[in-house]
């Protein structure tokens, strides 16, 4: 074998005279260079590429992880705004609930005044009807009761004779009605 400008026997005087010893090992030195060699011509461009594709999928996904990490944390912070403003929607839903529930009460209460002077009103009607009718009744009552005494005490106090002659006068009264 021949490397440019050494020989192999050139190298074994190198190395100490004792090329006999130490030619095996130098020789395997030598092919494996020369292979090294050989690969690093061959392989250089393919290698290259394969290491350049590999750094370009790296840079992608690095990329992508980085779009995807920038996407996560503009949703945290829609997330955490949301949840900042959950409180404050909370307070006005708690706040609307209570004036709805003061509006329904107000409202509450003025049907029940109503329905209360609705109610005050019936019982008026009913107790000025009753106390009419009471009053009718009493005048009936005192009316049959006077007509009752007047008849007692005319029978007492009137004799047949007296009865005669206003049944008389009443028969004249009708005759002369007549004419």
């Amino acid at each position: 074998m021949n490397l440019p400008g050494i020989s192999i026997s050139t190298l074994a005087l190198l190395v100490g005279g004792a090329a006999g010893e130490y030619l095996p090992v130098i020789a395997k030195v030598v092919n494996l260079l020369l292979f090294a060699g050989v690969m690093f011509y061959f392989l250089r461009r393919p290698i290259a590429q394969a290491f350049r594709d590999r750094r370009e999928g790296i840079r992608r996904d690095l990329m992508q992880a980085q779009e995807e990490r920038n996407a996560a944390l503009a949703k945290l912070a829609e997330v955490e705004t949301r949840l900042a403003r959950l409180d404050d929607e909370v307070g006005a839903i708690r706040a609307q609930a209570q004036r709805d529930a003061e509006e329904e009460r107000a409202r509450i209460e003025r049907a029940t005044e109503e329905e209360i002077r609705k109610v005050r009103e019936q019982a008026q009607r009913e107790i000025e009807s009753a106390a009419k009718a009471a009053r009718a009744e009493l005048r009936a009552y005192a009316s049959e009761q006077s007509v009752r005494l007047a008849e007692e005490m005319i029978r007492r106090d009137i004799r047949p004779e007296d009865d005669a002659r206003l049944v008389g006068e009443y028969v004249e009264e009708l005759g002369g009605v007549r004419r």
